[in-house]
């Protein structure tokens, strides 16, 4: 489902970082080199939000934060080649988040944030004027949860939809799972979107929202004020499962502006995630493998 707009109808916020993802050959040998296929690419959810939904013709936009070096740079010109009208901060160091993946496309993260973690007092016209804000919850600590609340604020003032991605279990473990749940619940989602692991977490499941929780091959749960468990289409080889989740929320919220009922949105958020499996990082199939730089 396409949107067209001559407007800004999407704004995301959270972080731009550099994805390097390591694909080995074998099993991981301690103390030694390891063969593999490294891959660098555009990494951060909100950031891959805001590409993927670009990509179905949502004009949107990026807020965040990068450094004020070369990779910075790179960074914010691969968005503003796919569309996005990018709003970004620059100083100090562009963030990294090393991946490993495993031979069945599951990935483990070690995330060095670097700039996008002080994303702070960012204009309101940044956060204004959109259909749809979305809210990555990497963003709940630190400086940058001003900027959400802010961005929440703004929205509810102006009608438009809020949704959050709940992000990490870690991140929650980090935060502890009551204080998680209460600064979620204080931005007013519409849309709260989580894996079955983090729903369960932080108990998102009885927030006053609609909360789609994804399970991976099982059906995806829908809990509000329309309730259903939406079956997930088979899909070919899954090579990584980086970026899956953005590409879902982006295709969910691209159906929703224009005028789709959960289920339906839930098919689609499907549909788009079924295309970045294949690929390294959070590219999808029609894109360059790797999205290199």
């Amino acid at each position: 489902m396409t949107v067209r707009s001559t407007q800004v109808r999407l704004v995301c916020v959270g972080d731009l970082v550099e994805d390097v993802v390591v694909w080995p050959d074998g099993a991981t040998r301690s103390g030694t080199d390891n063969p593999a296929r490294i891959h660098r690419a555009r990494g951060g959810a909100a950031a891959n939000v805001a590409v993927f939904a670009s990509s179905l013709g949502v004009p949107t936009r990026f807020v965040g934060r990068v450094g004020d070096d070369l990779v910075g740079t790179s960074l914010v010109r691969e968005l503003t080649d796919a569309g996005v009208d990018a709003k970004v901060q620059r100083r100090g160091r562009t963030g990294t988040i090393v991946l490993l993946v495993d031979a069945s496309g599951e990935r483990t993260m070690y995330p060095d944030r670097g700039a996008a973690a002080e994303l702070g007092d960012v204009p309101d016209d940044w956060l204004s004027g959109a259909s749809a804000v979305h809210l990555s919850a990497y963003s709940l600590t630190g400086p940058p949860l001003a900027v959400l609340r802010r961005a929440s604020a703004i929205a509810h003032a102006e009608g438009a939809i809020v949704s959050v991605d709940a992000s990490s279990v870690a991140l929650i473990d980090a935060i502890g799972p009551a204080r998680f749940r209460e600064l979620v619940a204080d931005l007013r989602p519409t849309y709260v979107f989580a894996n079955g692991v983090e729903a369960d977490a932080a108990g998102l499941r009885d927030l006053a929202s609609t909360i789609v929780v994804k399970n991976g091959v099982d059906p995806t749960e829908i809990h509000g004020a329309v309730s259903a468990a939406v079956p997930v289409a088979p899909v070919g080889e899954v090579r990584d499962t980086t970026g899956a989740g953005d590409a879902f929320t982006a295709g969910f919220l691209a159906a929703v502006l224009a005028g789709a009922e959960p289920v339906e949105a839930t098919e689609a958020g499907h549909t788009l995630a079924g295309q970045v499996l294949s690929n390294p990082g959070a590219t999808l199939t029609s894109q360059e493998n790797g999205a290199a730089r």
